[in-house]
């Protein structure tokens, strides 16, 4: 996807507010509203924009302790795969599973409240999903960039 200079302004401005208003957008990329809002509408229509967040607060939320997983499979088969891919999606700790390359099949991000709820989730969630062989975790002390929306 070719983006322009001004398309990658808009962006740029968008992921740090998405709440912005056209007329506020427009006047940081230097457009006019109306050429600003045809370029958000196109992009949005085009995919560029997937979607806008609310940035939440985790320790309001109970999801402060933060865990990044490294989860090795016994088999690698695609029903071993698939199976362990649907068990994440039904686990709302599991914000973020990705398959990865590497020692390990998968990574994930869990946010939960703290040590005993995570434990919890090793346990009785992580630990009871057939093929996982390997559960190494990452306990995450701070966070000093973090740009995810």
């Amino acid at each position: 996807m070719d983006l322009d200079e001004i398309s990658r302004k808009i962006l740029r401005v968008l992921s740090d507010d998405g709440r912005i208003s056209n007329l506020q957008l427009a006047d940081q990329v230097g457009l006019s509203p109306s050429a600003c809002l045809r370029r958000v509408q196109d992009m949005e229509r085009r995919g560029v924009i997937q979607g806008y967040r609310a940035r939440l607060d985790p320790a309001q939320t109970g999801r402060a302790y933060v865990v990044y997983v490294a989860v090795g499979l016994a088999e690698h088969t695609k029903a071993a795969q698939v199976g362990f891919e649907r068990a994440m999606a039904l686990a709302d700790q599991v914000v973020e599973c990705h398959n990865i390359a590497g020692v390990f099949e998968y990574m994930l991000r869990v946010e939960v409240a703290d040590l005993p709820a995570y434990k919890a989730f090793h346990t009785d969630i992580l630990g009871t999903v057939p093929h996982v062989r390997a559960i190494t975790s990452y306990m995450v002390m701070g966070s000093p960039k973090d740009l995810r929306a």
